[in-house]
């Protein structure tokens, strides 16, 4: 099974997309399984992970209703405040539905990263790693030490880091963003998405060797096993068409892979991490 590991739709009129406005008017318009569906038929994907684009339950419970009405939609990332007391009941009300597959953590958002390590967040991440549940780690590189930190008191949560933890390629910095991934890949349950890198380099003024050594260090990282493909379609428009992400991460995958590692890349490690029902 081929599948996108990442990528939203939305609907504007819903009004819970604060940070999607009329100034970014590339994105401030529907997206909906209808406008994916002819890249993922011209690529060979059977479907996608569908992740959370706002901090709300309400979203979620759109998503999952999008969910039913779509074969392509194999699996829902919902969104959770663990902040919340209630953080366990609202999850096991999602968990219900067939196609929830986990919530994200949106890092990326906090002012103060530092909050994760709070105890009572500590906790309750405590409470899903015994559950074995997958829970996506959206971060920028800027946030990755107290990301560590937090991996060090869950070791063994079923974690995966999203758009390769947004290092600064427009810049060309490598470190220490290289470093931290590499202490973060020391843990075995923690995967990484190839994903969301062409909004990292400058719009429209990237060229594909940009993102060489990013995707290498991160596979030689994670290794085969532990990486995943993920358009961040359409947040990805801002920067690059479908086929570009595509071609992207291709022409970057090391030249001693073959069809074994490129069938995990490009679905199975997805549909182990996701705990997927592949029929097979």
């Amino acid at each position: 099974m081929r599948i996108d590991a990442h990528q939203h739709y939305w609907k504007i009129d819903r009004g819970d997309y604060g940070w999607i406005t009329p100034d970014i008017p590339l994105l401030y318009r529907d997206f909906l399984p209808g406008n994916l569906l002819p890249s993922l038929r011209k690529h060979g994907l059977d479907g996608t992970i569908l992740v959370q684009a706002a901090p709300t339950l309400a979203e979620t419970d759109y998503l999952l209703s999008l969910a039913d009405g779509s074969d392509s939609i194999l699996g829902v990332v919902g969104w959770l405040d663990l902040a919340d007391d209630r953080c366990f009941v609202h999850y096991d009300r999602f968990a219900r539905h067939p196609k929830f597959v986990g919530f994200r953590i949106m890092i990326q958002d906090m002012p103060d990263a530092s909050r994760i390590l709070e105890p009572a967040f500590v906790e309750r991440l405590k409470t899903f790693e015994k559950r074995d549940v997958p829970v996506d780690l959206l971060l920028v590189s800027g946030q990755l030490e107290p990301v560590i930190r937090l991996i060090e008191k869950v070791p063994g949560l079923r974690g995966v880091v999203d758009h390769i933890a947004k290092p600064n390629i427009a810049a060309g910095a490598m470190e220490p963003w290289a470093g931290q991934m590499r202490r973060l890949a020391s843990f075995p349950n923690l995967y990484c998405k190839l994903s969301g890198m062409v909004t990292e380099a400058e719009h429209r003024a990237w060229k594909p060797e940009q993102f060489v050594p990013y995707i290498r260090h991160a596979i030689d990282c994670f290794g085969e096993n532990r990486v995943m493909f993920g358009s961040d379609w359409p947040v990805c428009l801002l920067a690059a068409e479908y086929d570009e992400v595509m071609e992207v991460l291709v022409r970057a995958l090391p030249g001693e892979w073959g069809e074994r590692q490129r069938a995990k890349l490009f679905g199975g490690n997805a549909a182990a991490f996701y705990k997927l029902d592949t029929g097979g």
